[in-house]
């Protein structure tokens, strides 16, 4: 049976479920990564979720396209809703932003408390995000980050338990990332870096207010980087 194809940020998510029973998929979109895994045999069953009518029956017309329809169960539900207690091990929540995927952790606390992991790929406000998880008592095991089509793609493996209290840097970017000195961040990195650089040089003989306050942030986002940028050096 040929196998589905599906890109290199979705892989690399799936990548990230551990072997097991059961997978729910929040915001499934087209349900790639449920036939995915089931196809390479990862789970044993999964749970398609999503808060929109349009993109379950995307999801449903390629589960049945690929014969799946006995092994995916497909449900309309904002965040976690239809999930029951102790029904998934998995959860995968990807391609939202971070505020959103807040929003779904706070509302399904209850039922999360019973899944063994969950794999999450924030697209926005990262930093803030990380801080949440870890003041929510998720802490985050392993991450990854990708370069797809010219953006920069986190994903994380997340349990419940207790994270180490970090510096604002190690939000922003990551300290697994960093410690791993992971090569796709340094590229972000450098690239930031340099764009800060040449903005600060535009703007260094500006005197209007505006240009004095986003001096000042990029003078906090520069210290931040360059403490992450250490990371590399050691």
């Amino acid at each position: 049976m040929r196998e589905i194809q599906i890109s290199r940020r979705l892989q690399s998510v799936a990548a990230f479920v551990q072997q097991g029973k059961t997978l729910a998929d929040v915001g499934c979109d087209h349900g790639y990564i449920p036939i995915y895994l089931l196809q390479k045999k990862k789970i044993e069953k999964a749970i398609a979720m999503d808060v929109n009518q349009g993109p379950l029956m995307r999801a449903k017309e390629h589960i049945q396209e690929w014969g799946l329809e006995n092994y995916i169960d497909t449900r309309l539900s904002d965040g976690v809703n239809a999930l029951k207690p102790d029904e998934a091990e998995s959860v995968v929540i990807a391609g939202m932003g971070g505020p959103l995927m807040e929003k779904i952790l706070t509302e399904g606390d209850k039922v999360l408390k019973t899944v063994k992991e969950l794999v999450l790929q924030p697209q926005s406000e990262i930093g803030h995000f990380r801080k949440y998880l870890s003041e929510n008592n998720y802490c985050i095991t392993h991450e990854e980050m990708i370069l797809e089509d010219g953006k920069y793609y986190p994903i994380m493996r997340v349990i419940h338990g207790k994270m180490e209290e970090q510096t604002e840097a190690e939000y922003l970017y990551g300290k697994k990332l960093l410690q791993d000195k992971n090569p796709v961040l340094k590229e972000f990195l450098d690239r930031e870096q340099k764009k800060a650089e040449e903005l600060l040089e535009k703007l260094k003989n500006s005197q209007t207010k505006s240009a004095k306050t986003r001096i000042s942030q990029l003078e906090k986002e520069w210290k931040d980087r360059k403490e992450a940028l250490a990371y590399y050096e050691v």
